[in-house]
């Protein structure tokens, strides 16, 4: 591996995990195990970094969405990539929780673009629905953000994600028949 993508990689799980706020080139140099200088051998500043990691996000994305988008079950398929994605969604998760800079808020736009809602349609087809689009869309949002909230570290694996999504099926379905029982 090229020491400016070890740069990279590093610098995603680092942010993935601490933040961007815990993004200190002097603890990535020790991480990575080369001198800081080399950092700005292949980086103007931190700030062109964070460009980087992004654009490695984006790439991350891709990668997940098309994932997805092959997926055939919600059990155990998609929670299968997520545990392979780990890292990213941690790293989405930062860009969520810092969306109030205006550049990290551009960056998780175009990071929603590339994903797609793929795990939309198998959700719905999970707590079959009998939504509008709109309601499926506005039920979907409130989902991924709790999903992308809850989330760390030590919680992300298999077992926390079936204990997840059974809970959020059961709680979609509730709701899905509370809408419909007063009409």
């Amino acid at each position: 591996m090229k020491k400016q993508d070890l740069w990279i990689l590093k610098g995603y799980e680092l942010c993935s995990v601490n933040g961007f706020d815990g993004l200190k080139i002097e603890q990535l140099a020790r991480i990575v195990g080369i001198s800081k200088s080399s950092f700005y051998h292949y980086f103007a500043d931190l700030d062109c970094f964070v460009g980087d990691l992004f654009e490695y996000h984006f790439g991350q994305c891709v990668m997940l969405a098309d994932k997805e988008k092959n997926c055939d079950n919600l059990y155990p398929d998609l929670i299968d990539i997520l545990l392979e994605h780990k890292t990213d969604l941690l790293f989405h998760r930062q860009l969520r929780i810092n969306r109030k800079n205006s550049r990290i808020e551009k960056a998780l736009e175009k990071s929603n673009r590339i994903l797609g809602n793929y795990s939309i349609m198998l959700w719905a087809r999970d707590i079959n629905h009998n939504l509008s689009q709109n309601q499926l869309d506005g039920l979907f949002a409130i989902a991924t953000d709790d999903f992308y909230m809850r989330i760390n570290e030590k919680n992300l694996n298999r077992e926390y994600l079936n204990t997840y999504f059974e809970s959020l099926g059961k709680t979609s379905k509730q709701l899905v028949g509370q809408l419909y029982a007063t009409d």
